[in-house]
């Protein structure tokens, strides 16, 4: 209405719908295009492969800060371009400090990269930039995506060991089969010694791997890539959501896992003011597992029709532990169910740190029976027909 003119970006249902937006906030519509919504790939692709989740806490707790003190959006997202040394982060920094200029929503241009902002990180710099403590919401992104990267790294750390130990013993069985089984095979056809079973699959594999090394890789390559498509896959995530929750040792971790950054999301959520139904939305899409999905997506409805949240915790006992669904239901009764929430986070984190400790103690004598089994069924293959060859002299 001062005669100032302003371009950007707005989501809207139809023309006139823009028009009448853009009336609240006293400007008049000039001329509008309709924009696709498009990715821009290069920086996808970067934010997939080169923003870690640490340079997404410091952007975050920085930025956070740097609102608190003050300073414009525009300007502390310029010092944050010009700080990181991460130069993929860099780009897409500098591309919202371009949108944030044209007069779009910080959390809006963040969506152009869904790879580097999860919806939860969306989620809460929208209600921070709709309630007026962005620098609030900040921080609390900075704090969940700090204790996800812990968990994360706990069990990591966790399966080193064993897939050291896997990997190292694929090598020797390897060549063992490559250099030391031919040698006996050798001696074995000559003297026409009778073999058991389990020495002729032990040759059958040896033969196959030193005379067909082409198919071997590429029987290897395809594995390789035929795994993740798989995995990507609707009845791929069911499968492994499913194996996931039966294994020995793993199945009890998961839970607790599942649990923690449930609890930690939805208390993350509700404390930064987004709605309970949205929260729901935002925390199936954290969570990886498609059964634990599933119970998001049941409780979403279910508090569509009235029920309490808890309520659809409690139905799924087999997934989440009985505790989460009665501290829920103490947080729905007191008006303090994001503190209760959090309060099952930290338990659960805790029980994480503790279950990943135990595992290492436990898979060593496991991995060494493991060994043990498969070093003794070699040995009898080789030995046995030895003993046969003996007894006929």
């Amino acid at each position: 209405m001062s005669g100032e003119e302003k371009g950007g970006i707005r989501e809207a249902k139809d023309r006139f719908e823009l028009a009448r937006l853009l009336r609240q906030e006293e400007y008049s519509l000039i001329s509008f295009k309709e924009k696709k919504e498009k990715k821009k790939p290069i920086f996808n692709f970067a934010g997939l492969m080169g923003v870690s989740v640490s340079d997404k806490m410091v952007f975050s707790r920085n930025l956070g800060v740097m609102i608190s003190a003050g300073l414009a959006l525009t300007r502390a997202l310029d010092i944050l371009s010009r700080q990181t040394k991460n130069k993929k982060f860099k780009k897409i920094i500098l591309v919202l400090i371009e949108s944030v200029q044209k007069g779009v929503p910080l959390s809006e241009a963040m969506k152009i990269y869904p790879n580097v902002f999860p919806p939860f990180f969306i989620a809460m710099v929208r209600v921070g930039e709709e309630s007026g403590k962005l620098s609030e919401s900040l921080k609390l992104v900075a704090e969940q995506l700090e204790r996800d990267h812990v968990l994360t790294r706990k069990i990591k750390g966790a399966l080193i060991y064993p897939t050291i130990i896997i990997i190292v013993m694929i090598v020797i069985g390897i060549l063992m089969l490559l250099y030391v089984v031919p040698t006996l095979i050798s001696t074995f056809k000559e003297l026409n010694v009778e073999l058991p079973m389990s020495t002729q699959i032990i040759i059958f594999t040896s033969d196959f791997l030193t005379n067909h090394p082409l198919s071997v890789i590429g029987i290897f390559l395809v594995l390789l890539f035929i795994f993740p498509w798989l995995a990507r896959t609707e009845r791929g995530k069911r499968l492994l959501s499913t194996v996931s929750l039966h294994l020995p040792l793993f199945s009890t971790i998961v839970k607790k896992i599942n649990s923690s950054r449930t609890s930690r999301t939805l208390a993350s959520l509700i404390d930064s003011g987004v709605n309970i139904i949205e929260a729901l939305s935002i925390t199936k899409d954290v969570l990886q597992n498609h059964r634990y999905k599933q119970v998001l997506e049941n409780a979403k409805v279910d508090v569509q029709k009235g029920a309490p949240i808890s309520e659809s915790f409690k139905k799924a006992s087999n997934l989440y532990p009985i505790l989460v669904g009665e501290m829920m239901a103490v947080g729905e009764e007191t008006g303090k169910l994001s503190e209760m929430l959090n309060r099952l986070a930290v338990f659960y984190e805790e029980e994480v740190a503790e279950a990943t400790k135990d595992m290492t103690t436990v898979i060593e004598p496991v991995l060494m029976i493991i060994i043990g089994a498969i070093v003794g069924f070699f040995a009898i293959s080789m030995i046995k027909p030895m003993y046969s060859m003996m007894s006929g002299i």
